[in-house]
């Protein structure tokens, strides 16, 4: 079992910044990639960020160059620096952990909203 604990996100103006983080806890050793998905009311759930243990970093097309991500793999925690928000960012975030069992299982957070005012 991986447990994923999120914390940041909240509301803020067009233009302004948030910050998200996720920790990992359980049995972290099976754990890969880590990031965060996103999903708005009456979309699917879409790649926002995510980053391997080694540091390889991909993002969703829509947040490249706005958003950067980060890992510390000795507190087991990713963090997402989320700048120049637009209102098409609002969003619940869900953190995600990919383990590693000879197949790819996914593990996800309680999610958390993201608001951006116009």
């Amino acid at each position: 079992q991986v447990q994923l604990t999120e914390s940041g996100g909240g509301s803020v103006q067009a233009g302004g910044s948030l910050s998200l983080s996720c920790a990992a806890s359980g049995s972290v050793f099976s754990v890969d990639a880590m990031g965060f998905y996103r999903q708005a009311p009456g979309k699917q759930r879409e790649l926002v960020a995510s980053i391997t243990r080694d540091g390889g970093a991909k993002y969703g097309d829509s947040v490249q160059g706005r958003f950067t991500i980060s890992r510390d793999n000795a507190k087991n925690t990713v963090y997402l620096q989320m700048n120049s928000l637009k209102f098409e960012d609002t969003a619940v975030y869900y953190c995600n952990a990919k383990g590693d069992y000879g197949f790819t299982y996914d593990w996800w957070g309680q999610g958390t909203q993201v608001t951006v005012s116009s």
